[in-house]
């Protein structure tokens, strides 16, 4: 990939706290968007070492194959590089969240190839990194917010604050996988 842009971590105040424990995952002195980028090849790298049964292995009922975790992450993904769009654009209106069940749940993510999911997720990750990378440098700091299932203004995030929250969420499920899923 190209060099990318610099992009200051964002302070506590322009994430909601429950992202810390993304934030908490980020390595202090990497550009977050190589960091991005790292992190595709790292989890591709992993995804394709393993035995083709544990793309399908689930650690407890209900809980997500790993294939079901890859679509959720270009889901995420997808949904979070709007916002900073939509954040950076200088657009208030505040956003729904998503059910990530129900996305993973209508996936279809286990009918598919593992090709399939990595060439969307590949094409996904060089859109956000593309958008992140090209934003005028002021958008960093406009911030938006969610709106809750009852109408109640949440979650309110700069836009740096998304690049950083993709990065980590990521993080967290490629912790989640090594975990959970491979020492079974």
């Amino acid at each position: 990939m190209n060099t990318f842009r610099a992009i200051e971590k964002p302070n506590s105040s322009e994430y909601p706290e429950y992202s810390n424990i993304y934030m908490s995952l980020l390595n202090e002195n990497e550009n977050i968007l190589n960091q991005l980028w790292q992190n595709f090849s790292s989890i591709k790298k992993l995804i394709y070492s393993l035995p083709e049964e544990k793309l399908y292995f689930r650690y407890a009922e209900n809980k997500w194959t790993i294939k079901e975790i890859l679509v959720h992450l270009i889901d995420d993904e997808r949904i979070f590089a709007y916002r900073a769009l939509r954040y950076a654009r200088n657009d208030k209106t505040p956003l729904h969240g998503f059910d990530e069940n129900h996305y993973a749940y209508y996936s279809d993510a286990n009918d598919r190839s593992l090709d399939s999911i990595f060439e969307e997720y590949e094409s996904v990750r060089k859109a956000t990194l593309t958008l992140f990378n090209n934003l005028p440098k002021d958008s960093f700091l406009r911030s938006g917010s969610g709106i809750d299932d009852v109408g109640n203004i949440v979650n309110e995030r700069t836009v740096r604050a998304l690049a950083y929250h993709i990065a980590g969420h990521e993080l967290r499920h490629i912790k989640i996988i090594k975990e959970r899923y491979l020492n079974n």
